[in-house]
């Protein structure tokens, strides 16, 4: 979805745009500070919100993937090559989706996340 950023500022003092790009700098850490620091812009906060599920998310994901690839990883040779290209494949997908957001948070967009997105949306509805 992409919705303009409104031009006054937050309640944090930043402009709406770099306050939702820096939600995503520290994943869940600066999502959560931004939702608690923010009361009133909505764009800030659905960032905020994305961001926070979104490192949830992806802190569980990475966890599980560990412990498969850990278990893959004992295969010699094999395993260790699909465990060091899995490995390397989702890091890259991270950083990548990383840039991305905070790229289209600074753009003034509210760009969802296939699966955090609609979460994060409907509880900033509640």
């Amino acid at each position: 979805m992409t919705n303009p950023a409104p031009s006054s500022a937050t309640s944090t003092g930043l402009a709406p745009n770099l306050a939702g790009a820096l939600s995503y700098l520290l994943g869940p850490l600066t999502g959560v500070l931004f939702l608690v620091l923010e009361k009133d812009n909505r764009f800030v906060r659905f960032h905020a919100m994305q961001s926070t599920i979104l490192g949830a998310m992806w802190i569980v994901l990475s966890i599980v993937l560990n412990i498969l690839l850990s278990i893959i990883g004992m295969v010699p040779v094999i395993g260790w090559i699909v465990a060091i290209l899995v490995s390397f494949g989702l890091g890259l997908v991270g950083f990548v989706l990383w840039l991305l957001l905070m790229w289209k948070a600074w753009q003034g967009q509210e760009w969802e996340v296939p699966v955090a997105g609609p979460i994060a949306r409907q509880q900033l509805d509640r």
